[in-house]
């Protein structure tokens, strides 16, 4: 796939709006906190009961599930370490995803990182970041959640980046793979909910220790995302991947 092209069209863009604009500067901060609010009724209502029943299924269906999500992820972070100029962690993440696809059984176990290969995720908007691209104003997604101009465009990139949308949500095949839009939307629901349940404690002392839990919210999204473009874990662990 042609994904340097993706970045250069994304550079004149990204210029405009976040040369001069900082992430702790709001675009639309009253609709943001409506979202914001509109997206807490849909976890209050939705995604926490699942997450909970999620949690109640034996480790070894958890675990699996949670593997199997992240290698698909490794997908994506295979092209974007390459355009960083990582290519030792390219190497990882390759090596990592083929381990995995193939001796893990389509990624529900992790042989690789056993062998040392933790492949770390990365995507669009973290590889701008890393060439020097401010973030950009914040602002809240429905239900997608928090974000910042950068990483907004960064979504969308992502799409024609990473192979696996290639063939989902693109329906093109790729080395002989096809798939359909509903794998995408399986996926990314299933991480989403292993992700609402991994951190369901987190979620529950934020709440209830948070005057203004939008501003806490933002807080936790901004550090992340700085993190993981530094390429540092400081902060992340117990949260693990905040990102969209």
């Amino acid at each position: 796939m042609k994904f340097g092209r993706f970045y250069i069209l994304l550079v004149p863009i990204l210029l405009l709006i976040s040369s001069e604009v900082k992430a702790t500067n709001e675009c639309f901060e009253k609709t943001s906190r409506a979202i914001f609010k509109f997206n807490s009724g849909f976890d209050n209502l939705i995604l926490e009961p699942v997450a909970k029943g999620y949690n109640k299924l034996p480790e070894p269906i958890k675990n699996g599930t949670s593997n199997f999500t992240s290698n698909i992820a490794t997908l994506l972070s295979i092209p974007n370490l390459l355009v960083q100029g990582e290519m030792k962690s390219a190497g990882d993440a390759t090596a990592s995803f083929l381990i995995n696809t193939t001796i893990g059984i389509i990624g529900f176990a992790n042989p690789a990182e056993k062998l040392g290969l933790k492949a770390q995720k990365e995507d669009v908007g973290q590889t701008l970041g890393t060439y020097g691209f401010g973030p950009g104003c914040y602002f809240v997604l429905p239900i997608l959640g928090p974000t910042t101009a950068r990483d907004s465009i960064g979504l969308i990139a992502d799409s024609f980046v990473d192979p696996f949308a290639h063939i989902t949500w693109r329906e093109n095949e790729l080395f002989g793979v096809s798939g359909q839009k509903l794998d995408y939307f399986a996926v990314k629901g299933t991480t989403a909910i292993d992700f609402r349940a991994d951190n369901d404690s987190n979620f529950e002392s934020l709440e209830k220790n948070s005057i203004d839990l939008y501003a806490s919210f933002k807080s936790l999204y901004l550090q992340n995302r700085e993190n993981k473009i530094n390429n540092s874990s400081e902060g992340t662990d117990d949260w693990g991947n905040l990102d969209n």
